[in-house]
């Protein structure tokens, strides 16, 4: 029971912040002459917040069986987030290309436990085909 009430309570705390994020981003331009908008990814983002946390709230009044907290995967889901943060801090630092670069690296060879040599490899890659598609395709400066 005390998961599925934990499972509630985040859906709760969710769809709140969810239901903030599009009253937030209801107040920018949706659309503008060039296309989307800075309230266009922000909206869409909060509607997919709310409609999920709501979701988790409605299986976990449905289902109320009494289930366990998976502490393995939550100590996993928990790295995975405190290397995007570390990525994120230091993205002024070291710059996107890096920091992207070492985030893939971390979930590939730590979370997802495959060799150093296949993370450097996707690494290098998907942080190229970053470059190669914003800077060069598109001419968007990334930080």
């Amino acid at each position: 029971m005390k998961a599925r009430a934990a499972d509630f309570w985040s859906g709760l705390a969710l769809a709140a912040l969810g239901a903030y994020i599009i009253f937030q981003a209801s107040r920018w331009e949706y659309l503008g002459a060039d296309g989307p908008g800075p309230g266009f990814f922000p909206l869409w983002y909060g509607i997919a917040m709310a409609g999920l946390s709501l979701g988790l709230m409605y299986t976990s009044l449905r289902n109320s069986d009494g289930e366990k907290i998976n502490w393995s995967g939550a100590s996993r889901a928990f790295g995975t987030w405190l290397a995007l943060v570390a990525a994120v801090a230091l993205l002024k630092v070291a710059g996107f290309f890096v920091c992207f670069a070492a985030l893939t690296f971390f979930i590939i060879a730590v979370m997802y436990r495959r060799p150093w040599k296949v993370a450097a490899i996707a690494a290098v890659a998907s942080s190229a085909a970053f470059y190669l598609i914003f800077p060069l395709a598109l001419g968007v400066r990334l930080p």
